[in-house]
C-alpha cells in the first residue's frame, strides 16, 4: 500500500478511535492556541518484568490532521513497551523538528498524549488515583505569515 493509499485509510477509517473502558491511565495532548484535544487511553500488559501497550486508543477534539496522526501513532504505540514508547514518541519529535510549525502541531499533541498516558501510568503506580496528566504542544498551527498579519491589523 503506497503512503498516500496509508494515510487514506487511516483518514476514513481511524484505526482506535474512541474511548477504552478498561484503559490503566488516559493522558491528554493540548493546542493552548485553538482548544483542540486529544486523549490517549491506555492498557498496560503485564509482561512479567517489562510492562506494555496491551490496547490503546484516542479521541479528538481537532482537524482531520489530528485523527489521521492519532490512528497512526496508536498504531505504532501498540505492542511496545514503556521505553519503546518513549522512543517513539522521541523519534517522532524529532522527526517533526523538520517541518514547519503548522505542520507538525497535530501530530505533536497526539505524541504528547501518548507521552502524558505512559507517564499518568507511571504515577498511578506509586497514587492509584492520580489525575490525567496534560501536555501543551509547543508547535502552534497557525503559519507565522497569519501570525504577523493578525497583529499588524
Amino acid at each position: 500500500m503506497t503512503m498516500d493509499a496509508q494515510l487514506i485509510e487511516h483518514m476514513m477509517n481511524p484505526k482506535n478511535y474512541g474511548s477504552l473502558k478498561s484503559a490503566d491511565a488516559e493522558g491528554i495532548g493540548k493546542n493552548p492556541d485553538n482548544g483542540e484535544k486529544v486523549a490517549i487511553y491506555i492498557r498496560i500488559g503485564k509482561d512479567e518484568t517489562d510492562p506494555y501497550i496491551e490496547d490503546i486508543h484516542f479521541q479528538a477534539i481537532g482537524c482531520t490532521t489530528t485523527v489521521v496522526a492519532g490512528s497512526m501513532l496508536t498504531e505504532e504505540a501498540k505492542g511496545l513497551n514503556l521505553n519503546g514508547v518513549h522512543n517513539l514518541v522521541d523519534a517522532t519529535m524529532k522527526l517533526l523538528d523538520k517541518l514547519p510549525p503548522e505542520d507538525a502541531a497535530c501530530s505533536e499533541m497526539v505524541a504528547l498524549a501518548i507521552k502524558a498516558a505512559v507517564d499518568t501510568y507511571i504515577q498511578r503506580k506509586v497514587d492509584s488515583k492520580y489525575p490525567p496528566i496534560t501536555y501543551q504542544i509547543e508547535n502552534s498551527c497557525t503559519p507565522k505569515e497569519n501570525i504577523i498579519q493578525k497583529e499588524e491589523e
